[in-house]
């Protein structure tokens, strides 16, 4: 494989986060009006939170493709591709007179923001070793992580002014500024992997039988699928069982995504002093304590800001745990990043749709169901990063790069 041509490293991770904030911009700036789409199109709350769901099963089906195209065929390509497909699936979303529909549309919405998943991850894995990777990581939070902070509120003016289809046109134009952005400023970094004799299979088992590679994917999946079940199940426990205002429903999740990242920030600097390893191995047990903390309030109905404490340091580990898991997972792989990289958003969104899913399945009303769900995902994080840690440390290990 030809070497990456050298880039501007702050250019590189302005473009990236931008890149990687439209993700949860088309997660959260629906959010608000999730009730309103309930009453105009019917089918209930367990069908308009599917909606969520048909994204985040888009988003983990679709990785699995993304991932071997950018290893035949290069980043930049694919990339303008699945954000046409983002912006088709948006337009959609936005004239969609059933909610069968809507869900269609959120697939084709999330196949197409799947591949900015894919390939902003191997991009990063294209020039970046393990600790330099987990900082840039971090860094894109700056951008990406305003996403969540600004998407409610934007979402929440837009519903009052023109409708959630408004919502809808608006992530359209934002996919469209997308396309753009990377056609006239990102160049073909990385270079596709040779059409070598090995074959595709071979591949493909070589990452699966990475122990390392598939304990910190499932540290990052169990991790996200925890965040997504506090994102799916924050609305109806906020604004419908504790009766806050939409708008300050929008400050309070905003709040919790500024934690997110305040400590991805903050993991930049102890990346200077420890190992993403370490850090990650300490956020994990702390992880599965606040997880605890939040099914302990959401059950026994503590209060809003009981509850908000909680929720507040769970999406701060989150900030400890997202960078170094992929990093971590990535390290090892190689001509295969996309590859690996696909296999691990399919797992991560997969984990996602049926935390997700099982929020509103089991919801009672209350936030109890939010909050074991979460309670769960957090302890598979935990386990599957001492599984990780075990592997690390085994005599045969190939060391992560530092």
């Amino acid at each position: 494989m030809t070497a990456p041509a050298p880039l501007n490293r702050t250019r590189l991770t302005v473009v990236l986060g931008m890149l990687s904030a439209l993700g949860p911009l088309s997660i959260d700036a629906y959010l608000p009006a999730l009730p309103t789409i309930d009453q105009q199109l019917g089918g209930g709350a367990l069908d308009v939170e599917m909606t969520l769901s048909a994204y985040f099963l888009g988003l983990a089906t679709s990785q699995l493709v993304w991932g071997p195209v950018a290893d035949r065929f290069g980043r930049k390509g694919p990339l303008l591709v699945g954000l046409g497909l983002h912006l088709a699936g948006s337009l959609l979303a936005a004239v969609a007179p059933s909610m069968g529909l809507l869900l269609v549309a959120r697939f084709v919405q999330a196949v197409g923001g799947a591949a900015g998943i894919v390939l902003v991850r191997t991009i990063i894995r294209d020039h970046f070793d393990t600790r330099e990777a987990a900082k840039v990581l971090s860094e894109m939070m700056l951008i990406m992580g305003a996403a969540p902070i600004l998407a409610p509120s934007i979402g929440g003016a837009l519903l009052g002014h023109v409708g959630w289809r408004g919502i809808f046109g608006f992530l359209g134009l934002a996919a469209l500024a997308a396309i753009a952005l990377v056609a006239t400023t990102l160049p073909a970094v990385g270079a596709p992997a040779a059409p070598v004799a090995q074959r595709r299979r071979d591949v493909l088992l070589g990452v699966l039988r990475d122990p390392v590679f598939v304990a910190f994917t499932f540290a990052l999946a169990f991790a996200q699928a925890g965040m997504f079940a506090y994102i799916a199940g924050s609305p109806a426990l906020f604004i419908d069982h504790l009766g806050l205002d939409p708008s300050v429903f929008a400050i309070v999740f905003g709040a919790n995504a500024f934690a997110l990242i305040a400590s991805s920030q903050i993991n930049r600097g102890l990346l200077r002093r420890f190992s993403p390893l370490a850090i990650v191995r300490v956020a994990s047990v702390a992880l599965v304590a606040v997880a605890t903390a939040a099914r302990l309030t959401t059950g026994l109905d503590a209060g809003t800001w009981a509850i908000e404490a909680s929720l507040v340091g769970f999406l701060a580990l989150m900030g400890l745990t997202f960078a170094n898991t992929v990093a971590l997972a990535l390290d090892r792989q190689g001509q295969r990043a996309g590859l690996a990289s696909g296999l691990m958003g399919a797992l991560q969104y997969t984990l996602a749709a049926l935390g997700s899913a099982a929020v509103g399945a089991l919801s009672d009303g209350t936030g109890s169901a939010m909050g074991t769900v979460m309670l769960a995902c957090a302890l598979g994080a935990a386990a599957s990063v001492a599984l990780g840690s075990r592997a690390l440390a085994a005599p045969d290990a190939v060391p992560a790069s530092t």
